[in-house]
Parts: C-alpha cells; sequence; structure tokens
C-alpha cells in the first residue's frame, strides 16, 4: 500500500503524512496540507487502486535501500529477458531489411546488425546500472547531471522517444495482423489492438510488466527460428553489392547509425526497471545481462530480415507481396504451409505489444518529471495520455514505414550519445565512480542539485554535431555529404567526440563558481 503524502507548500512536491488525518501537519517544520483539489483526489485514487487492484503508485520516488526485497537468481534473470521481450519483434526483423534496400549484400549487412546491436546495447547497460544502486528512475537518475530545469528536455526527449517507438511497433504488428486476416481487417483496427492491449498491461505498473515481460520472449524467438528454417535456403548469399570505395563506407555508417540507435534509444529509461533490485547486485551483471539482452534478440530479429531481404532477389512472388502489400503479407508468401503461416502471423502481432508495454510505461514516468504539477498527477493518466499520442502517431505513419524507420531510428541515436557521455563522465570524472558522491535524499530538492549549465552546454553542442554529421532523407550534414554519393551518418562518432571534449571542461567551471 502507497504511504498517505500530501502537497507540501513550501517545497513543491508531496511528501509522508498520517494516513488518518486531513488537518495541516507539521513536517520537517514546515506546514503540510492535504489538498482538495482534483489532482489530489486523483493522487488518492491512485493510492486506493494500488492498495485494491495493484495498480502501481507513486512510481517516480525513490526506492530506499531498506524497502527492497533480495531478489531470486530465477527473478534476476528478467534483467535479460525483459529486453528480449522487448526487442525480438517486427519492427527489428523490418529493419533487416534496410540492409538490402541500401545495396547492401548479405554477407556485408549481417556483421553490421551484429556490431551496431551490441554497442549500442553497451550504451543502454552501463545507464541500467544506475536504478538498484540508486534506486531512481532513468530520469530522476540524470538530474545528478543535467540538473533541475535542463532535465526537463531530456524527460521530453525520452518521451516523444517512447511514443514515437511504440508507434512503430503498433504499425509492424498492424502490417501482421492485416495479412492476417487477408485484409479484411484494417490496418487502423490492427494499431488500435496493439495499443490497447498493452495499454492495460502498462496501467497496472511494474509488476504486471516484469511478469508477462520474463516469459513473452521466448514464443518469438521460436517464431524466428521457424523464419530461419523455411526461408534460409532462399537466401542471396553470393550477389555481390555494387557500392564500393566511399559510396559502401558511406552506406555503412549510415545503416550502423539506424541499428546502433535501435539498441541504444533505450539507455534513456533503462534504469527504471531495476529499482527494486538491492543496491548490492552486481553493476557488471546488471551490465552484461542488459547488454546481451538487447543486442542479441535484436541481432536475432535483423538478421532474419536480412535473410529474407536477400531471397527477394531471387523470389519474384516474394518481391512482389513485399513491394505491393507488405511485410504482413510478405511473411505469410514466404512460410508455410499457408494455415501455419497464419498462426505465426497472429503470434507476432503480438511482439508489438511487448515493446509498447515498456514504452508507455516509462513514457509515463517521463511525463511526471516535465514539471511538479505533472508530477502530481497519477502516472495512469499520463499512461492514457501516451496511449493517446501512440495512436495519432501510428494511424498517421502507417503509409510510409521504412522512411519512418530511417529517419526515427537515427535520430533516437544521436541524442542517446550525447547523454551517455554526460552520465558517464559525471560518474567517472566528478563521482569518482562512488554513489556515496551522489546526494540520493536530495533527489528531488532543485537547490541540492547541479546547475546542470555545463550538460546543456555540451548537451546543446552535441546537436550541432548531430546536425553537421547526419545523414536522412529530408537533410544530409555538410560532415555527412563528404562520404561518398549518398553520404555517410558520422553524426554519432562526431556527437561523442564534441560532448565529451565539452562537458568535462565545462563541468569542472560549474563546481569552480557555483559548487554544486
Amino acid at each position: 500500500m502507497a504511504a498517505a503524502k500530501a502537497f507540501d507548500t513550501e517545497k513543491g512536491y508531496d511528501v509522508p503524512i498520517s494516513p488518518v488525518s486531513e488537518e495541516p501537519q507539521l513536517y520537517n517544520n514546515t506546514l503540510v496540507t492535504q489538498e482538495n483539489g482534483i489532482l489530489s483526489k486523483l493522487r488518492r485514487l491512485e493510492g486506493r487502486m494500488d492498495e485494491k487492484l495493484g495498480v502501481e503508485s507513486e512510481a517516480i520516488d525513490r526506492k530506499r535501500p531498506e524497502d527492497k526485497k533480495p531478489v531470486p537468481w530465477h527473478e534476476q534473470l528478467t534483467m535479460a529477458l525483459l529486453w528480449a521481450s522487448g526487442t525480438m519483434n517486427t519492427s527489428c526483423f523490418a529493419t533487416g531489411f534496410l540492409g538490402w534496400e541500401f545495396g547492401l549484400s548479405l554477407k556485408q549487412a549481417i556483421p553490421i546488425y551484429i556490431f551496431a546491436s551490441i554497442l549500442g546495447g553497451s550504451v543502454t547497460g552501463y545507464c541500467a546500472t544506475f536504478g538498484a544502486a540508486t534506486g531512481l528512475r532513468q530520469i530522476s537518475v540524470s538530474r545528478y547531471s543535467f540538473g533541475w530545469y535542463p532535465n526537463k528536455l531530456i524527460a521530453a526527449l525520452n518521451t516523444v522517444q517512447q511514443i514515437g517507438w511504440a508507434a512503430v511497433s503498433c504499425i509492424t504488428g498492424g502490417l501482421a495482423l492485416n495479412a492476417v486476416a487477408d485484409g479484411h481487417v484494417s490496418l487502423i483496427v490492427g494499431i488500435v489492438i496493439l495499443a490497447v492491449v498493452a495499454l492495460a498491461i502498462s496501467f497496472v505498473g511494474l509488476k504486471a510488466i516484469l511478469i508477462y515481460e520474463r516469459y513473452a520472449w521466448f514464443i518469438f524467438f521460436v517464431i524466428f527460428l521457424i523464419i530461419f528454417g523455411e526461408t534460409g535456403s532462399h537466401a542471396d548469399n553470393t550477389t555481390p553489392s555494387e557500392l564500393h570505395g566511399a559510396d559502401l563506407s558511406g552506406t555503412v555508417l549510415s545503416l550502423v547509425a539506424i541499428v546502433y540507435g535501435s539498441s541504444a534509444s533505450w539507455c534513456t529509461m533503462a534504469s527504471d526497471y531495476y529499482v527494486h533490485y538491492p543496491a548490492s547486485v552486481s553493476r557488471v551483471k546488471v551490465f552484461l545481462m542488459t547488454t546481451f539482452g538487447i543486442s542479441i534478440p535484436t541481432s536475432i530479429g535483423m538478421v532474419a530480415g536480412a535473410v529474407v531481404a536477400s531471397a527477394l532477389n531471387n523470389e519474384p512472388k516474394w518481391h512482389d507481396a513485399y513491394e505491393n502489400q507488405g511485410l504482413g503479407f510478405l511473411i505469410q508468401t514466404a512460410l508455410h504451409p499457408r494455415g501455419f503461416a497464419k498462426f505465426l502471423l497472429a503470434l507476432l502481432v503480438l511482439s508489438g505489444i511487448n515493446t509498447n508495454v515498456i514504452s508507455i510505461y516509462s513514457a509515463a514516468i517521463s511525463c511526471q518529471q516535465f514539471a511538479r504539477p505533472f508530477a502530481r498527477m497519477p502516472r495512469f493518466i499520463w499512461t492514457f495520455l501516451c496511449f493517446a499520442a501512440i495512436l495519432g502517431i501510428a494511424v498517421g505513419g502507417r503509409e510510409k514505414l521504412n522512411t519512418y524507420l530511417v529517419n526515427f531510428l537515427s535520430l533516437l541515436g544521436y541524442w542517446c550519445t550525447s547523454y551517455f557521455v554526460i552520465l558517464f563522465s559525471e560518474h567517472v570524472i566528478f563521482r569518482k565512480r562512488n554513489f556515496a558522491n551522489y546526494d540520493l535524499e536530495g533527489w528531488n530538492d532543485p537547490a541540492r542539485l547541479p546547475l546542470g549549465l555545463a550538460a546543456a552546454f555540451a548537451f546543446g553542442l552535441g546537436i550541432v554535431a548531430w546536425c553537421m554529421g547526419m545523414v536522412e532523407t529530408w537533410y544530409t550534414g555538410p560532415l555527412g555529404k563528404l562520404i561518398g554519393a549518398y553520404g555517410g551518418d558520422v553524426a554519432n562518432e562526431f556527437a561523442f567526440v564534441v560532448t565529451a571534449l565539452a562537458y568535462t571542461p565545462a563541468r569542472y567551471a560549474e563546481l569552480k563558481f557555483f559548487g554544486r
């Protein structure tokens, strides 16, 4: 049961009070009153739903060491299985077609998918190590480097990112459902079904999510093994790429950016799912299980997509289904017998739910950190609002899936790189890799947090770096243009260097002049 809380008129956020009285009380010598406005009533409703139905309340509050219980070893496997369920889906499968569309051969595409997935997964794996140690959600953790006000931008970006990622999952899952029904169920209906089921699980909260995701991955692992088995003999492993020299280098860099972005994009919400682990849990274990829990399933899905995409060179019927009817109909055409293919497609629809569950939950928590009044609005309200946004984006972007993937996933990686560099530099250089140097009791007090000037400065320069190095269908930066006829995306590499060089001296200056 969640502790009764009320609004501290001086601090500007909720504090614990006696649950038996609604009269004004003293809390740390500060007058506290339990308000009867709409937000206070909604928070009390959230508390009652937590007590009666297990709907998680007070999600953004810090989980203190004394409130945590030991987690059995088999439940610790969730550190990897959670991400396996969230990543082994039709979105990764669709991304696997990009190498073929870029003109790369199968032999060239497969190493890129594996290497870039591990690289992006390691970024998320590192960020995940802060959850158990601090008891804080990822956006709360970054307050110790970005400060109170600049961190609001990070919360907003993370919300947009998670909503967008969920929209992509709805689109790909909806395509599969459309194919199962032989076109009798519209793509829009499929999108709505996926979003509604994910909403139901996310509404309950972290406990339901961890239980569901712990087992959901296995179904899709088996499906991808079947896809490999039935389509592998059709793969084109002999036709070489027509790209050479700088054109080839630029194309490889652009594909690396996309795949890296799909795995690194989880870094801004990774620790959300580790706050219930004891602070003593091995950070190495968290890092490794998260990194490979993301990279291995992602690679499986993307390589499966690459194998099927290469077969389009040899199978005109498959090519026609993909170009004219979409991904779901291609899967149905490539797999056999037809009834079995429909059954697998029906199961693949569920893969979109796995991603959406994680994305909706973390997006709602990020929304609570936009501003203090937003934090007082219950998580379940934000969950419904994020659900509505996902529906709008998925329905609006359903017609141009691959263009959407190319642009969206690349942009995800850009800002996540700068975020990771700032978080890493703060922890290693300025906090001396010691969580005792964090004022964890002051996580929600602006006066006890850094101003975030250094992070804002470095992040701003990182934006300039992204724009100079990016290669998108709508814009190619001046650095990206220098590599081959089609450009080469070096935004992540350039952002990494620029952010790292800018943050350290700026942070030293911030500490010298402001002492925070």
